[in-house]
């Protein structure tokens, strides 16, 4: 007998899970969870817990994990439908009446599964074998040891273009069943199957009770015309309805406790090195998610993390996925965002810069309602009455699409009071370009300056900038601001940037624009950030900008004293750069000769001027060198 998730979700929600454990395990109460001896392992010390809110038990001494169900499997040896049966009657709910016709379409659907299982053990097998020497090389470079292939059942297809369709056949498989599984693609026009997945890393993809459903892969090849490809649609796999990672992730939530984020990345590789850091996370197949995926993703988590690229695709993406989640929002499910900075992902982070920058980075997010209005703000310029008026409307607009009225009615009074916040101030309602009493031009990104700011806000607005250097920062703010500082020091920021390596594709952006336009203004400049992707960049660095204390950020300031002071400050970020590469030069025996003396003098001179920057006296001149 086959049981849809309707029926399934519907035992669950009328049995709590740790009154049918508390039949045969003695449980106590902990905070949010119940705690207990463990089931499966003879121990003096709890260290089995049950979590109703979330819908599943961990236990530590064994590492096993899972629901109500799998929870019967476990204890009393029940097959999945005698577990099912069981429970059904304790909630009180009628079996479904058997169908011949399912149970021959579930006899058809353990076949194909029984097939993807052997498909997996192949590929891990290939991954091994000298077929698989490139792919190896991959992983390594990717930093992905082989003791950590096996966790995530990673192999790999080679080229050949029906190896995999012929080990399964000479196992007893059918052509049909194997194009029904998705393995195998077969031509409209009658001709001879073939392996769909060839010369590419594997990546087996599960459903929620770690069943392999599909497969995921990524070319070899620079030039495949597809470098990931998931397989189709099936009976078993609907990429709509499933999440990569998921069964990991629930384990990692539980060990996490309450705190534990649930986060949303974008591919198997940044999925498995989120996992690998200790951070449950999972990724939709290669589309948008779904109401489907985002109702799964809340019944584990009432507050995901949406985790997206920098560049403008992941930027449409996050957007694409704000206007879905939008008439779902309910109190207790939302979603909050994070961009991991520097043109990078999740899987970079980890290899450059450790889990420790992968969990910060992950960690500093925007909250649903900051991120939406923040995506409204920039979506036009604000320079006139009818662009507010036009932004107002969107805000409504976008309040009004929440279907739940309590929450609709709450988002439109906070976002118009957002809306109020940004235009009372003389600063902000100025034009982007247009001049102060000063001299000094309108930065129409710049935040209010952290003094006016609650110490909670404060804290949270640092950690939201600590991957950008604020220094670096404050002088592409005003770059952006007053685009024609940049004449004099073109060269020089083509070579080295602003500073920052995280800024360097916005430098480069920069540059690129700057060297085609006769005549750029801010707002030219600002509009086209924008529309290349950089908004939420602009708003870090802006962010930063406010803790570097730079003088020529502050209204008081002519025109001409910030455009020397930006000067002054852009060079010493430069000597500090070069002073680097000279000693890294040294280090590797490269630096031509130069003797203890000279290098010593280098030092000193980097070690000088980084506690210039440090202190803030870099801003009087006074750097002691």
């Amino acid at each position: 007998m086959r049981f849809d998730d309707r029926f399934l979700d519907e035992i669950k929600s009328r049995l709590r899970l740790s009154d049918v454990i508390g039949k045969t395990v003695k449980l106590r109460r902990q905070g949010r969870e119940y705690v207990g001896l463990s089931p499966f392992n003879k121990e003096r010390s709890p260290s089995f817990f049950v979590n109703d809110d979330k819908g599943f038990y961990h236990d530590f001494s064994s590492g096993k994990h899972g629901d109500l169900i799998s929870f019967l499997q476990e204890t009393e040896r029940l097959s999945f439908v005698e577990a099912v049966e069981r429970l059904a009657g304790e909630a009180g709910l009628a079996l479904p009446e058997p169908d011949p016709e399912a149970a021959v379409q579930e006899k058809r659907r353990q076949s194909l599964a029984e097939w993807l299982d052997t498909a997996t053990a192949w590929f891990e097998a290939e991954l091994r074998r000298p077929a698989g020497a490139a792919a190896r090389d991959y992983l390594a470079r990717r930093d992905l040891p082989e003791t950590e292939w096996s966790r995530f059942r990673i192999g790999f297809s080679p080229l050949g273009r029906t190896a995999l369709k012929d080990y399964l056949i000479a196992k007893g498989a059918l052509p049909r069943e194997l194009a029904a599984a998705g393995v195998m693609i077969a031509p409209e026009d009658g001709g001879e199957g073939y392996d769909r997945f060839r010369d590419r890393i594997i990546f087996p993809i599960t459903d929620a009770r770690g069943r392999i459903i599909s497969f995921g892969g990524r070319a070899m090849d620079p030039k495949a015309r597809a470098k990931y490809l998931n397989g189709p649609d099936t009976e078993l796999f609907d990429k709509g309805r499933v999440l990569y990672g998921l069964p990991e992730a629930r384990k990692l939530l539980h060990a996490g406790g309450d705190d534990a984020a649930l986060v949303v990345v974008e591919g198997y590789m940044d999925v498995i090195a989120c996992q690998r850091a200790g951070v449950a996370a999972v990724a939709a197949m290669g589309t948008s998610l779904t109401e489907t995926q985002m109702d799964l993703l809340w019944r584990l988590h009432p507050e995901p993390t949406l985790c997206f690229d920098g560049d403008r695709a992941g930027m449409q993406a996050a957007s694409r996925a704000m206007d879905r989640a939008l008439p779902l929002l309910q109190s207790g499910k939302s979603f909050k965002f994070a961009i991991v900075t520097g043109g990078k992902d999740p899987d970079d982070i980890l290899r450059e810069q450790g889990a420790p920058a992968l969990k910060a980075q992950l960690a500093a997010t925007t909250p649903f309602i900051d991120a939406l209005f923040t995506r409204e703000r920039d979506a036009g310029p604000l320079e006139t009455p009818e662009n507010r008026a036009g932004l107002k409307q969107r805000l409504r607009a976008a309040a009004k699409t929440i279907a739940d009225g309590d929450l609709a009615s709450a988002y439109r009074d906070a976002l118009l009071s957002r809306l109020d916040k940004l235009f009372e101030s003389p600063r902000r309602m100025a034009p982007p370009g247009s001049q102060a009493p000063s001299g000094r031009k309108w930065n129409r990104f710049a935040p209010d300056p952290p003094t006016s700011a609650k110490p909670q806000s404060r804290d949270a607005a640092r950690r939201l900038s600590l991957a950008i250097d604020p220094v670096a920062a404050a002088l592409t703010s005003y770059a952006i601001a007053d685009p024609a500082v940049l004449d004099d020091h073109l060269e020089a920021l083509q070579s080295r940037g602003f500073g920052d390596p995280g800024l360097n594709d916005l430098a480069k952006e920069i540059i690129r624009v700057r060297l085609e336009a006769e005549h750029l203004d801010s707002v030219a400049l600002q509009r086209h950030l924008r529309e290349t992707g950089f908004s939420t960049l602009l708003i870090d660095v802006d962010r930063a900008a406010a803790y570097a204390g730079a003088p020529f950020t502050k209204d008081d300031v002519t025109l001409t004293a910030a455009k020397s002071q930006w000067s002054y400050a852009f060079e010493v970020l430069n000597r500090v750069a070069a002073l680097e590469d000279a000693l890294n030069l040294a280090k590797l025996g490269l630096a031509g000769g130069d003797s203890a003396s000279v290098l010593m003098s280098l030092k000193k001179e980097r070690d000088s001027l980084r506690r210039a920057i440090k202190t803030g006296s870099i801003w009087t001149g006074e750097t002691g060198t």
